[in-house]
């Protein structure tokens, strides 16, 4: 089974910018289909985006739509998520998952262990 180890969380302002990055080991990083998920305080963990073992497909929440961008690099073993014009409501802490079904945004068995991220206003 793959190892994830998120990192890039942090403390931003609102409008502000991060770039999270998901490190795999352990398994065959290109057969996977990676995505991010997130947990606010109270509430369920939520899809956020998910991309093909290519990279070829992607697909986001509507909630992040415009503004976040999911990435991988096979060659490296990662997977990023850029996000831009964040807003209080993206405060959560973010884990990478490995097997996500794209068409249902369902995750795989697969956890990093997250990364916070907080957005002041």
């Amino acid at each position: 089974q793959v190892q994830l180890v998120e990192s890039g969380g942090g403390l931003v302002q609102a409008g502000g910018s991060l770039r999270l990055s998901c490190a795999a080991s352990g398994g065959t990083f290109s057969s996977y289909v990676m995505g991010w998920f997130r947990q606010a305080p109270g509430k369920e963990r939520e899809f956020v985006a998910g991309i093909s073992w290519s990279g070829g497909s992607t697909i986001y929440a509507d909630s992040v739509k415009g503004r976040f961008t999911i990435s991988r690099d096979n060659a490296k073993n990662t997977v990023h998520l850029q996000m831009n014009s964040l807003k209080p409501e993206d405060t959560a802490v973010y884990f990478c998952n490995a097997g996500v079904t794209l068409w249902s945004m369902k995750p795989g068995d697969s956890w990093g262990q997250g990364t916070q991220v907080t957005v002041s206003s």
